[in-house]
């Protein structure tokens, strides 16, 4: 039998070495697409999420904001891009997965089980667990591993003690800060209001603009799409489509569903190391996704299908972050089946009928990432090309 800390060992070296034919450095491109501009004409109700977004008294200590985790030029994701999942505003800790993106999250569905379709849609987080994007809001704010404040109690007498707390009462009413659990209620109202707003849902990339005839694409760029929306080749669209659909008339890229694609343990999530208080399992821990969520078996291992909108500022990439790069993550699309690749994490309910041996070429996966490219916001603030 071998060890599970030997496990991690083989792992660590085969990403080191190279043995996964991965390139490491990240594709140039995203200087034609600069990061979101805070909005100037928000409502009082989303500027006051914005205030209560970007504070860093909101942590216990002092210190951390869910900007830290969600930054503009990011994508609204993580802008530390060396760590596979986030540190927590304690510097020791670290959550078990790699952030989603706050950007377009607020057109996901409630999380609920498709009859029709017989599989489980939408919701907030990697599993589900969230129905809502207030329900996600309050989550990191307690969570030990994140802005760790002890209860509700401390939120509220942070917003109670800061520059916007008339703010606050201006949106929901005097004495909306006097009942801790109902301002806590209202401010995880107004992060939500923010996060729907335009400055976070922005559908100015260039894609956006070559569907309304704006501007057009390259020959690589367009070559990427052709392939993006190829059932029988790149079949990225079957999860993530590129049309709008039913949850927004702008295309979304992503279907809001689950699935597990059969990823390995990343040996450097630095989560694994943490003591048995906070990682009662620690290199055994096996992350149950979804089926953890539902208490179904059959579900063990299957994660949310992420919006590509942003994609190539949002590095790492997958609920572990074990991907650094775009180009790491085409080869194991590609190449999922033909190996040479560590073994999944959770082996069963992997999705075998949609990726692992697509048969691309080095220059077919080099175009989809390029129309990648045209997927980030920004595009019209530096013209039309």
């Amino acid at each position: 039998m071998i060890r599970s800390e030997n496990v991690g060992k083989l792992i660590r070296t085969l990403l080191q070495i190279g043995v996964l034919g991965f390139v490491s450095a990240v594709l140039a491109g995203c200087a034609d697409n600069p990061p979101p501009v805070a909005g100037t004409d928000l409502l009082p109700k989303e500027r006051l999420g914005r205030l209560l977004f970007h504070d860093k008294n909101l942590s216990t200590p002092a210190g951390q904001s869910c900007a830290d985790c969600h930054a503009a030029e990011a994508g609204f994701g993580n802008p530390n891009s060396s760590l596979p999942v986030s540190q927590g505003v304690i510097k020791d800790r670290f959550g078990n997965r790699n952030d989603l993106p706050a950007a377009y999250a607020g057109f996901s569905p409630p999380f609920h089980f498709d009859e029709a379709e017989q599989h489980y849609v939408g919701g907030q987080f990697w599993d589900g667990r969230a129905s809502s994007l207030e329900e996600q809001a309050k989550g990191p704010f307690l969570n030990p591993l994140e802005m760790a404040n002890p209860d509700e109690q401390a939120v509220v007498d942070s917003i109670r003690k800061s520059e916007y707390a008339g703010l606050f009462q201006e949106v929901f009413g005097a004495g909306a800060l006097d009942d801790t659990a109902k301002a806590y209620d209202l401010a995880v109202q107004a992060i939500a209001a923010f996060e729907r707003s335009h400055e976070l849902n922005r559908f100015d990339s260039k894609y956006d603009l070559f569907l309304a005839g704006e501007t057009s694409l390259t020959d690589q760029e367009k070559r990427g799409l052709q392939l993006f929306e190829d059932e029988k080749k790149g079949n990225c669209a079957a999860c993530h489509p590129s049309k709008p659909g039913p949850y927004s008339d702008h295309a979304l890229f992503t279907d809001f569903t689950y699935d597990n694609l059969g990823l390995p343990k990343n040996p450097e999530n630095p989560f694994y190391y943490l003591p048995p208080s906070l990682n009662p399992e620690g290199l055994l821990f096996v992350d149950a996704g979804l089926g953890g969520i539902v208490k179904k078996p059959e579900l063990i291992g299957l994660f949310k299908v992420p919006s590509l909108r942003n994609i190539t500022l949002t590095a790492p990439y997958m609920h572990n972050g074990i991907f650094k790069n775009l180009r790491q993550v085409m080869v194991f699309y590609n190449s999922r089946d033909i190996g040479p690749w560590p073994a999944p994490e959770v082996a069963v309910n992997v999705n075998r009928e949609e990726l692992g041996d697509l048969g691309l070429s080095e220059e077919e996966m080099a175009d989809i990432i390029a129309f990648l490219h045209t997927l980030t916001d920004g595009y019209a603030a530096v013209g039309k090309k």
